[in-house]
């Protein structure tokens, strides 16, 4: 059911750095974004898969983690991502991406998440960095890098607080709550 698959597809910081993602179920998961929606239906994304440790160990260096966790640098060694796939925007059929970088990670995340692995939506990312060490042609704008492996943490949903904060945190057995808004309260008008 969509509804449990949504649920369970919560940003996932902490993998199984060992368990293999293989180069095919990559190209899997982009072929469920090639299929998605795209405005104008121009589809200018493009994608750099990597499943190689060493390339991972570079995409790795050029990004931010969890912004709320201020005493959490990101993932230690062993609970990397055993896979990304970095998210393009092609300029020469498109300036804008629009919001098809939106739409194309989250749906591979749900294919992740069906495949029984999980991912995270990184958009803090050293640009120049990552552009220098994957040779990134410019006229390639660097949307998003999608960080994909085996969970190794519990993710769980919890309603919003009276304090109204909507930061995740972690407990000290290292389980990750994500605050959410009630329904009623994202609702402006019902006609």
């Amino acid at each position: 059911m969509i509804t449990e698959l949504v649920k369970k597809n919560r940003s996932c910081r902490r993998f199984y750095e060992d368990h293999a993602v293989e180069p095919e179920t990559l190209k899997e998961l982009v072929n469920l974004a090639r299929m998605s929606a795209s405005g104008a239906n121009l589809q200018p994304l493009k994608y750099i898969l990597s499943c190689d440790s060493q390339k991972n160990a570079e995409i790795f260096s050029c990004l931010a983690w969890a912004g709320y966790l201020k005493d959490w640098a990101g993932p230690e060694a062993g609970e990397r991502p055993a896979a990304y796939i970095v998210v393009l925007g092609d300029t020469s059929i498109s300036e804008s991406a629009g919001c098809d970088h939106g739409i194309a990670a989250q749906t591979i995340l749900l294919g992740a998440r069906e495949k029984g692995l999980a991912g995270c939506m990184l958009a803090s990312i050293d640009r120049n960095a990552l552009r220098d060490s994957l040779n990134i042609p410019a006229h390639f704008k660097i949307l998003l890098v999608l960080a994909i492996g085996k969970p190794k943490e519990q993710v769980v949903l919890e309603t919003v607080g009276a304090d109204n904060s909507i930061r995740y945190w972690r407990d000290n057995e290292g389980v990750h709550y994500v605050p959410k808004r009630k329904l009623e309260d994202i609702i402006v008008a019902e006609h």
